[in-house]
């Protein structure tokens, strides 16, 4: 009889061994899918953060806008959208425009320019420009988030967003110029 107590007592201690396991076997998984949530959260956290500076304003150069007689009216940072990524892309999903920015398209060729708003939250002038960097057309107060079409009334090379009546406020007028160059970039290293 004695060596059936004995026995009775080792099938007892793993029982207990298992009572203290549980506990822990319950919080792992609370712990991991803790971890996974803040994970999630944390990681689209950053990747807003990348999206928002994507938009940001990047200068590639300075645009001056010229009288007929050459005289200078104002001067903007222009960002420079000359490749067909940038100019589908342009103005759309920012928020703001510093007044003394615009953006500037530039076209392979002259023909006639049409544009529109589409995701465009920020109220603008475009301002459209032939080929010899006269001005040929402006359309004011270009309606946000339209797909209204904006078109110049004359062959134009380039086209010009500026904040809502700069055109205006600068007395910028069709038969104006505008000169503009080009920040020198450094090479990557």
């Amino acid at each position: 009889m004695p060596a059936k107590k004995k026995s009775k007592k080792k099938t007892e201690q793993p029982k207990k061994e298992e009572t203290k396991l549980k506990p822990i076997y319950k919080i792992i998984p609370a712990i991991l899918f803790a971890a996974l949530i803040l994970f999630l959260v944390f990681s689209n956290l950053l990747k807003k953060k990348d999206v928002d500076k994507e938009y940001m304003f990047r200068k590639d150069g300075t645009l001056t806008f010229l009288s007929p007689d050459n005289a200078v009216k104002t001067k903007i940072d222009i960002q420079i959208a000359d490749n067909d990524f940038d100019r589908e892309l342009g103005l759309m999903f920012r928020k703001h425009m510093e007044e003394n920015r615009g953006m500037l398209f530039i076209f392979p060729q002259e023909t006639t320019q049409s544009f529109w708003m589409h995701n465009t939250y920020i109220p603008l002038d475009m301002i459209f420009i032939n080929s010899n960097k006269e001005i040929v057309t402006i359309r004011r107060a270009a309606k946000t988030l339209s797909d209204q079409s904006y078109t110049s009334t004359a062959p134009a090379q380039y086209v010009l967003e500026v904040n809502l009546d700069f055109s205006k406020k600068f007395n910028i007028k069709v038969g104006d110029k505008v000169d503009w160059s080009r920040i020198k970039t450094q090479p990557n290293l």
